[in-house]
């Protein structure tokens, strides 16, 4: 499977980021492990104890029925719930749920209980104010802060225990705010820790775009030099990359410019040679097929047959200089030639007939129909076809000429329903002088330029050709060139 080198450049990238959050998160346990708990300290506890503090010294001045509204609206405004617990773990203002047992063992009795901790001698028990001090209890230290946060229940949830100092110092009673935050988002909410998440989901989209330009830029030009490569293997010497880039790229594509040019070149003055050999060896060639003639008139009867076969022989090599003369033309034929609009219906009706293929063809086109094309190209690329189809098909196999148009462009179809070519030679087909195993004799095979006069003609046309087998049986050549 293919990867774009856009997925492997922003891969890299993120494995990147996430080596970086493994390193801190290793520093971290070697100094001691990760807990919850370090969530709250610093800013985000400071924050914590300050709400706290302040949510007590509310609910300390308030009726037992307006407390509850109090902690409503605190549920309601934070998305969590809030409970209030005495020294001796009873609970003071909330709603009774039951506590992970690290937080009952942190609310578990100090001391003996007391009458209440909050609230002196002639208010109503709650949280209406400070406790008085008890002389039964020994003095102790003054009490220190806490926070604690754990992740436990079922559902899992998010536990923040606060101890709230008594608001007279030197008092040993306090209390603990408990909250229970659902998600992870709500604890980063409440913490106020939401943007310090934003701020990293923003740095990795700053990182990305970041390098995105450097990636497209590096997959457009690929993308260019592969493009270019592919015409290239296909016979489209001319193509060319642009050289603007001032790094390795650049200097590939320089060198794709410099071996199409010398592809080029060469091909082109082989086929220049080719054309001249053949054009040099179309004159001996008529003089000895004159020369065979007149040497047939006048021998004996006992030479005709030997006469016969010499005459055989030069007759193919005429005509295989012929498949010569015609491949070097259409390779040859200017690139920038002015092609014109050629209506297809006569055009084929002349092919046929000069074939001889009018009883063995039948031709289906949607009239009218006209292609942007070279009509001498064009008729020798279908003539080609047909006398293919009818040398190895044969006039009885259901030849069929028919043309499609789609998106702008025209596709030609000769089929016919004979043996086929065996799929192994399929993608040579096409090649000078290539002709596949079952198509080697003489009489069947013809010279092996036939299917390339078609490929060159088509190229010079400015479209292409392409070979297939049919199922179950027979052999479909599709010529594709733009509409007119």
């Amino acid at each position: 499977m293919r990867i774009p080198l856009a997925l492997k450049f922003s891969g890299w990238l993120l494995l990147n980021l996430a080596l970086l959050v493994a390193l801190a998160a290793g520093l971290i346990v070697s100094q001691g492990g990760f807990n919850w708990s370090a969530l709250v300290e610093g800013p985000p506890g400071r924050r914590m104890q300050d709400l706290a503090e302040a949510t007590a010294a509310e609910l300390r001045n308030q009726s037992p029925s307006t407390r509850a509204e109090i902690l409503a609206r605190f549920t309601a405004s934070h998305g969590v719930s809030v409970m209030f617990f005495g020294e001796g773990g009873e609970i003071l203002a909330g709603d009774r749920t039951e506590l992970p047992s690290k937080l009952r063992d942190l609310l578990s009795p100090r001391h003996p209980p007391r009458r209440d901790q909050f609230e002196g001698p002639p208010r109503e028990p709650g949280l209406d104010g400070p406790p008085e001090p008890q002389e039964d209890l020994p003095p102790g230290p003054e009490l220190r802060t806490q926070r604690l946060l754990i992740r436990a229940g079922d559902p899992a949830a998010f536990w923040i225990a606060v101890r709230v100092k008594p608001p007279q110092t030197g008092l040993r009673a306090g209390m603990t705010m408990v909250l229970r935050a659902p998600t992870l988002g709500r604890l980063l909410q409440l913490l106020d820790l939401t943007p310090w998440l934003w701020l990293g989901v923003g740095a990795v989209v700053v990182s990305l775009l970041f390098w995105l330009p450097f990636v497209r830029s590096l997959t457009r030009d690929l993308g260019k030099l592969t493009l270019a490569t592919e015409a290239i293997s296909d016979g489209r010497f001319e193509t060319r990359v642009p050289e603007t880039r001032r790094d390795e790229l650049g200097a590939l594509g320089g060198s794709v410019n410099c071996m199409a040019g010398r592809l080029d070149r060469l091909v082109t003055g082989q086929k220049r040679f080719l054309g001249d050999i053949a054009h040099e060896l179309g004159s001996p060639l008529g003089r000895m097929q004159v020369s065979v003639e007149i040497l047939q008139q006048r021998a004996g009867p006992g030479l005709h047959n030997a006469i016969a076969d010499v005459r055989e022989e030069v007759d193919h090599m005429a005509a295989l200089v012929g498949e010569l003369l015609a491949f070097t033309k259409a390779g040859l034929r200017p690139r920038d030639a002015a092609l014109a609009s050629v209506p297809l219906a006569p055009l084929v009706a002349r092919v046929v007939a000069r074939e001889a293929a009018d009883d063995a063809v039948r031709i289906d086109l949607p009239a009218p129909l006209a292609v942007r094309a070279d009509a001498d190209l064009l008729a020798r690329a279908l003539g080609n076809l047909v006398r293919n189809a009818l040398r190895h098909a044969g006039r009885a196999s259901g030849i069929t000429l028919r043309a499609e148009i789609l998106r702008g462009a025209v596709f030609i179809i000769v089929e016919d329903e004979g043996p086929g070519v065996p799929p192994e030679a399929l993608a040579r087909l096409g090649e000078p002088l290539f002709r596949p195993e079952a198509a080697r004799s003489r009489e069947t095979g013809g010279a092996g330029l036939g299917l390339a006069i078609v490929k060159s003609c088509a190229e010079a046309c400015g479209g292409d050709v392409h070979f297939e087998n049919r199922e179950p049986r027979g052999f479909r050549a599709i010529l594709r060139l733009p509409a007119a």
